[in-house]
């Protein structure tokens, strides 16, 4: 239920379609309709199939093709080629949806489109003559190095630089003094995953465009960055973007994301959890998108067998198979929970969780700043090194278990990150910044606050847009008597 009444402006979300990107940007909007605004989902058809009703919350949700309406990026047979079909028949389908909203007397203001896809700012822009403004849902540190990559033209050249300790001195903060093993995967392995390479690097190819450009951060968890962005964007800090259950409390029912593509086993999580002792347990999960190497994931394994702790691991179904080592689970039945999925926030809000084991996307990492729950990190690709590196040296939430060079983190060295964490004496530090980060992300969305702030300026900002096309579109409405009289004659 919103907060206030409703104002003029409307907004329609179109998120890219992956559980990972559809969550924050669901959340933002649910945060727009609190403050008074229409808000409009608008996600594939595919998507659309998995969604109990046309309601989100408050948030209405209409669809668009990306063209394959009978399975999404499975039908396609690359992610080229899935790319370039929504970019051609969401483009078409994107304007139809904001034509037909406008019959029904609901005209759209502003367009927040996930970055990703940068067709949607012409379609605004071009097509429509609504604001555009892209939605970040990478934390800021991460799309100024892409940026500058972007810019520079050269995403091979950084291993080079490193060797020399210079990889982007130009940048602010760590991000002028990173190693190798910091970089997002697509720059650290060149070659590796480049139709996501160019993903990334494209946000910016249309970005001056932009009337907003949005991110799912706090400005008190990234202040030297944001003033960076600032001096080129309209910036708004928002984050961070979870049920407001878990932050700030509004509105109170906003309990839940409310998009789930996997059927999570919450039920006996909780069950579960609730007979182990305060902060007894590792919670060890790696995202919806990792596809994690057999080795890394006998290698975790070992880790949980030969520590003493209690833990719940998500396994999905897809790596299920990977587990060669059949004795794990029956020697670990007494210590240990295994299942498919679970809802994550949940989890790591539940009392007896002392510690998470995370490839550290940003999502997962921003749900445990949140709540105050530990880290060890275990990044697999894209972002995920670049967050690590963050959350060890600069926020200070946890450790990064070190890799080999090929790239496994081996079972011993993760076991001591673990203990070190929940027993060491950099563990007592840790959870002491955890628990900082968490007040602070939470003022941050309180009122007042300062991504509380960002988006009441975003709120008044597009409803006095909407005032004055409304009144534009008044003044063209006017019949001109005269004009009428000297037709006729």
């Amino acid at each position: 239920m919103e907060g206030r009444p409703s104002n003029t402006a409307h907004v329609l979300l179109l998120p890219y379609p992956s559980q990972g990107h559809l969550n924050p940007l669901l959340q933002f909007g649910k945060r727009l309709a609190y403050k008074g605004l229409t808000v409009t989902f608008a996600t594939t058809a595919f998507i659309a199939k998995s969604l109990p009703t046309t309601h989100v919350g408050p948030v209405k949700v209409e669809t668009i093709s990306d063209g394959f309406d009978g399975g999404g990026f499975g039908e396609s047979e690359s992610i080229e080629a899935y790319l370039h079909n929504m970019g051609d028949v969401g483009s078409r389908t994107l304007a139809e949806l904001v034509r037909r909203l406008d019959r029904r007397g609901q005209p759209v203001t502003c367009i927040v489109y996930d970055a990703f896809l940068t067709w949607a700012l012409e379609v605004a822009k071009n097509q429509l003559g609504v604001h555009g403004a892209p939605f970040f849902t990478q934390f800021g540190a991460i799309n100024v190095f892409y940026y500058h990559s972007y810019h520079e033209k050269r995403p091979t050249n950084y291993i080079s630089a490193a060797s020399s300790g210079s990889i982007a001195p130009s940048l602010p903060g760590v991000l002028a003094k990173l190693d190798v093993s910091d970089l997002p995967s697509f720059f650290s392995v060149p070659g590796s995953y480049p139709a996501y390479l160019q993903l990334v690097l494209n946000q910016f190819s249309n970005l001056e465009k932009a009337d907003w450009v949005i991110f799912n951060t706090f400005y008190e968890l990234e202040p030297e960055v944001m003033d960076w962005m600032a001096r080129l964007w309209r910036v708004k800090a928002v984050g961070p973007t979870v049920p407001s259950k878990y932050v700030d409390g509004r509105p109170e029912q906003d309990r839940e994301y409310g998009i789930a593509l996997w059927n999570p086993d919450g039920e006996s999580c909780t069950e579960w959890l609730n007979t182990l002792p305060r902060g007894s347990v590792m919670f060890v999960a790696f995202g919806s998108m990792v596809s994690m190497d057999v080795e890394q994931l006998e290698n975790v394994a070992w880790a949980l067998q030969n520590c003493s702790n209690h833990f719940l691991w998500v396994v999905t179904e897809s790596e299920e198979g990977k587990l060669r080592c059949c004795s794990f689970k029956e020697e670990t039945k007494e210590r240990g929970l295994i299942v498919r999925w679970c809802t994550q926030v949940e989890v790591l809000a539940h009392p007896a969780v002392g510690c998470f084991v995370s490839h550290c996307g940003w999502n997962s990492t921003l749900e445990a700043l949140c709540l105050g729950v530990p880290l060890v990190g275990v990044p697999q690709w894209t972002d995920q090194p670049m967050v690590a590196k963050y959350v060890e040296d600069v926020w200070r939430t946890g450790l990064r278990a070190p890799a080999k060079e090929n790239g496994i983190v081996k079972g011993e060295t993760l076991l001591e990150c673990i203990k070190e964490v929940m027993e060491g004496e950099r563990g007592v530090e840790i959870r002491r910044n955890a628990i900082r980060w968490k007040e602070l992300a939470r003022r941050a969305m309180d009122e007042g606050g300062s991504s509380d702030a960002d988006t009441e300026d975003f709120v008044r900002e597009l409803v006095q847009s909407s005032h004055n096309k409304i009144g534009e579109r008044k003044k063209s409405d006017v019949f001109i008597l005269g004009t009428s009289d000297t037709a006729i004659s």
